[in-house]
């Protein structure tokens, strides 16, 4: 971990590096489908904000903004009672249909959404899979 000091707070603030990997379309998209990747912060909301304003066109690949973007038709309609806990992320904060971020090979969706505490060394993946139909 790096820091420089924040000339208007004083303090340091916190980077972290994490090795970035990307597969499907969104690895033919990137400059480096694989390489490590430091920014400012600690959350998976650091990484992305970061990641994506030097990037925009994979956020565009990646995240849903509406909940619309993030639905696809042809997905089963759930049981009334389902097992377990299961909740999705807030709009806004959603991926689109078939893309997915992954922390440590963990959906971000099963850990703390984009809340998600990231750590030094962590393996953050963009996974938008090629998808063949008819």
């Amino acid at each position: 971990m790096s820091t420089t000091t924040d000339p208007e707070s004083g303090t340091d603030p916190r980077t972290t590096t994490v090795h970035l990997r990307a597969t499907g379309h969104v690895r033919d998209a990137m400059e480096r489908p694989h390489q490590e990747f430091t920014f400012e912060g600690d959350t998976l909301r650091d990484l992305l904000e970061t990641f994506f304003d030097e990037h925009p066109d994979l956020a565009e690949m990646l995240i849903a903004e509406t909940e619309a973007e993030a639905t696809t038709d042809g997905w089963a309609k759930p049981p009334e009672n389902l097992p377990g806990k299961w909740h999705k992320n807030p709009e806004g904060e959603q991926t689109k249909p078939y893309a997915r971020v992954l922390v440590n090979g963990k959906f971000n969706e099963v850990l703390d959404g984009f809340d998600t505490k990231i750590e030094d060394g962590d393996r953050v993946s963009f996974v938008y899979p090629f998808i063949f139909c008819c």
